[in-house]
């Protein structure tokens, strides 16, 4: 363990010192995409590098498969740092060597709860079941939530949920269906609420 003495912190140049990171959370569908849905899904990647530093951002998922395993290459080609956390069924699967693999020996539904709770928002780009129920668990954490819209899969019929599930009003929900302006918001929400707000 290192160290540092109050008189060395105070001399480190504000680009020595590691900023805690931020944590995206990403749901998304488990089987083969559309290529609609692959490009929309590499066009948020892209966009969220550029308003957002990739270095500073955890991006975490639930595998590496489906629409999953375009995300983490992609996220991992353009320097975001990325979080697996894959269900003990899934646990055998080979993840790329940059990617940080935590094998948490549990099952799909409480492996998403995982990720949820790790989350400080959560992108959902489209999915069935589990995306759902990623979305449901997010909203009773209190975890912000941002949809893509017009993907052709059930998250879709999610926009009856916006902006709340219920009168509770947990966390908010938007469905954007544009994935540069759906990254766009994901970024402003970021920067409007600094880490430990």
């Amino acid at each position: 363990m290192n160290i540092i003495s109050f008189n060395t912190l105070y001399r480190l140049r504000l680009t020595d010192v590691v900023l805690m990171p931020r944590y995206v959370g990403i749901a998304a569908y488990s089987g083969p995409p559309s290529d609609s849905l692959r490009e929309a899904a590499i066009e948020f990647i892209e966009t969220l590098s550029l308003c957002i530093e990739p270095q500073s951002v955890v991006l975490i998922t639930g595998g590496y498969w489906g629409l999953m395993r375009i995300i983490v290459d992609e996220a991992l080609k353009l320097g975001f740092k990325v979080l697996i956390l894959p269900p003990l069924e899934m646990e055998d699967v080979r993840f790329p060597p940059d990617a940080i693999v935590v094998r948490t020996g549990t099952s799909f539904r409480i492996r998403s709860v995982f990720l949820v709770r790790t989350s400080e928002v959560l992108v959902a780009l489209g999915g069935a079941s589990g995306t759902i129920q990623e979305i449901v668990t997010a909203y009773a954490e209190g975890v912000p939530i941002y949809i893509l819209g017009m993907t052709g899969l059930p998250t879709d019929k999610l926009t009856v949920f916006s902006p709340y599930i219920d009168d509770r009003k947990t966390s908010i929900i938007k469905v954007i269906n544009d994935p540069k302006t759906l990254a766009s918001e994901v970024c402003k929400y970021l920067r409007e609420h600094p880490r430990g707000d």
